[in-house]
């Protein structure tokens, strides 16, 4: 039974820092891409970072380019995004996603499995 279970949201002010984490169980994830997507209040849940757990190419939506790294750690089965330089639209509840191979990494209906969320608020 796959399961994914994020941690490490909260609150934080604008321009600092939250380390999410996602971890991992149930099958082996080597032939993933697991992502993190998110969504805010009255809006579409939107992508926010993919990466292939197996050669660890990673992908970004334009609007977390240079400010977000995902990665994979493969010894404890989890998947952080470190999130720097956070702004107040950064504010969702944000969710881990695993999609076995590689597809449209960017839509959300591709993915086969998600967690329950964690809610990250920035607040200017």
């Amino acid at each position: 039974q796959v399961q994914l279970v994020e941690s490490g949201g909260g609150l934080v002010q604008a321009g600092g820092s939250l380390r999410l984490s996602c971890a991992a169980s149930g099958r082996s994830f080597t032939s993933y891409t697991m992502a993190w997507f998110r969504q805010a209040p009255g809006k579409e849940r939107e992508f926010v970072a993919a990466i292939t757990w197996s050669t660890g190419s990673t992908y970004y939506t334009d609007s977390v380019k240079g400010r977000f790294a995902i990665s994979r750690d493969n010894a404890k089965n989890t998947v952080p995004l470190q999130m720097n330089s956070l702004k107040p639209e950064d504010t969702a509840v944000y969710y881990c996603a695993a999609l076995e191979g590689w597809g449209q990494v960017t839509a959300s209906t591709a993915y086969d499995y998600w967690g329950q969320g964690t809610q990250v608020t920035v607040s200017s």
